[in-house]
């Protein structure tokens, strides 16, 4: 069953590089409703704890270093058909192959640095947005 929420997180590349506001602007344009939103600096065992599901993989290491790096910003979104839609407008993991327009596209410097991410399942979206937000922090 589809739900009407995802999480995203902008990430430190995007950040650093000063994409914040055009990227919380293509979100709004596009329909979304940020329920809850904080900016944040992960620490090793957030970033540890975030991506435990990709603790065996040979890249773990260099991505947990990765969403260190700088401070992201954590969101909680609502729109129907919420994390579909949202995967569309950020568009595919690797830039080069992502839809003209996307967030992606636009913001992301490579399939590591790719500006943001998005939640790829209702389950998921809802436990990472519990992972950032507690339940007084979620409307």
């Amino acid at each position: 069953m589809a739900t009407n929420r995802t999480f995203t997180m902008i990430k430190p590349d995007a950040v650093t590089n000063g994409h914040t506001g055009a990227i919380l602007n293509d979100i709004i344009s596009a329909g979304f409703k940020i329920i809850s939103m904080k900016y944040i600096q992960l620490s090793e065992i957030s970033a540890g704890n975030f991506y435990a599901v990709h603790k065996e993989r040979p890249f773990y290491g260099d991505l947990v270093k990765f969403m260190t790096s700088g401070p992201i910003v954590a969101a909680i979104l609502e729109k129907e058909n919420a994390v579909e839609d949202f995967r569309s407008l950020i568009g595919a993991t690797d830039p080069s192959k992502a839809t003209e327009g996307t967030i992606r596209s636009k913001y992301a410097k490579s399939i590591d640095a790719n500006a943001i991410h998005g939640s790829d399942s209702d389950e998921n979206a809802e436990i990472e947005g519990n992972f950032f937000f507690s339940q007084f922090e979620r409307f």
